[in-house]
């Protein structure tokens, strides 16, 4: 019988993913206007970007020991069932009552946490359900569907936000947050309960000694440390180029907000086909470490002298990024996702969460103080030139264990 990555369980995740993905979009627009539209205040509604921001520190550290310990499927389902119940109604509740700004920020850092419970389960139960030898095209898919539903969603959510209101588009999306759980709980795997040596469950001894064994586990392997933080460095100073680009283009005479806007075209565009060509072709074993570390290289090159291009180069720059990127991305996901071990991937998936959003904290700070300082064009100079120091001095620096990592041979 001839292997292939569409099985029952793939393609019910993938469906899954899709539904969720629709309504998040659609009511992530939605609640963007709300505040603003409610309270005519740019503090409160970055107030409530910033508190969304704090269960990605925590949550997921809290709850991957007991991730690691238990099967993961009911987490993932109970998660997208309760959050789906939740939108619904928070959107009955926006159709019979007024708008408080304090419980609505209550209410989102309730939505936030389950966000990030949500998103460990995910990536800790996606693996397996990816059949051997064909991870790199299922984190093809799976790195499509955001950027393309996005694209497409985003007009249809601003036709919507005008013709129904935001109420009814939460409740669209607890709907289809409903039907991706539903959607979930057909999928079949066979997972374990693991007990600690004295056949418990779960303690809290268990808790913190499962939590420091990850973290030494982390601390020994260098290639797998070194790609935690360069994706920290590099994911914290992207993020915060977004605030100095809005600046430079809004600042800047002979640019446009709408001049901005095409980046993400562009970088859309480049990402599709990166992806298309990725999973008809994907990179060779042999290649995979050398591939990744100098696209990233050619990556922060391209940041570094962005803003310095005619504009026509700035847009080829973005879709240069974005074909280069999807690939790169998807070759760590498939290469760290198979590496780590199976009994500590919510663990270590859960460092990962928070080393980037600490990186984004912190870097997002960075950016914003020297933009207060240098010239704009510098500032995107100096935070690339930074990313690629830090590439040379963990990537590359530990490149053997790293191509281990990139290079693995996969069954099948």
């Amino acid at each position: 019988m001839k292997k292939t990555l569409w099985t029952r369980n793939f393609t019910l995740v993938t469906f899954a993913t899709i539904l969720g993905s629709i309504g998040g979009i659609a009511g992530s627009f939605a609640l963007s206007f709300l505040v603003f539209d409610e309270t005519g205040s740019t503090l409160a509604s970055a107030l409530l970007l910033a508190i969304q921001v704090l269960p990605n520190v925590f949550i997921p550290l809290i709850l991957a020991p007991v991730m690691d310990r238990l099967p993961r499927k009911p987490f993932l389902v109970g998660g997208d069932a309760v959050n789906g119940a939740l939108y619904f109604l928070l959107g009955v509740y926006l159709l019979v009552l007024p708008f408080s700004y304090i419980e609505y920020l209550c209410f989102s850092l309730v939505l936030a946490c389950l966000s990030s419970f949500d998103q460990l389960a995910y990536n800790s139960f996606y693996p397996r359900l990816i059949p051997d030898g064909f991870e790199e095209k299922g984190y093809t898919v799976s790195s499509m569907i955001y950027p393309v539903l996005n694209v497409v969603m985003m007009p249809v959510a601003a036709l919507l936000l005008d013709a129904v209101g935001v109420p009814a588009i939460l409740m669209g999306q607890g709907v289809l947050s409903l039907l991706a759980a539903l959607t979930e709980s057909r999928i079949r795997v066979e997972e374990t309960v693991r007990r600690d040596e004295a056949g418990k469950l779960f303690s809290f001894k268990t808790w913190w000694r499962d939590l420091r064994g990850a973290a030494r586990f982390l601390k020994k392997d260098d290639g797998l440390r070194s790609i935690y933080l360069y994706m920290m460095t590099t994911n914290g100073l992207g993020n915060g180029y977004s605030s100095i680009l809005v600046a430079f283009f809004r600042s800047t005479p002979g640019f446009t907000v709408a001049m901005y806007s095409l980046f993400t075209v562009f970088e859309f565009a480049g990402r599709s086909l990166g992806g298309i060509l990725h999973y008809r072709k994907p990179v060779p074993v042999k290649h995979r470490f050398t591939f990744a570390f100098w696209t990233y290289q050619i990556y922060e090159a391209m940041d570094m002298l962005l803003l310095w291009f005619p504009y026509p180069l700035m847009l080829l720059s973005r879709a240069a990024c974005g074909f280069l990127g999807i690939n790169s991305a998807v070759l760590r996901e498939a290469a760290v996702q198979k590496y780590i071990p199976e009994e500590y991937r919510a663990r270590l998936n859960a460092f990962f969460s928070v080393l980037i959003s600490a990186g984004i904290s912190a870097f997002g700070l960075l950016i914003g103080a020297m933009g207060e300082l240098l010239d704009y064009r510098l500032c995107i100079t100096l935070a690339a030139g930074l990313c690629s120091a830090v590439l040379w001095c963990t990537v590359w620096r530990h490149r053997k264990s790293v191509r281990a990592i990139y290079n693995r041979e996969t069954e099948g």
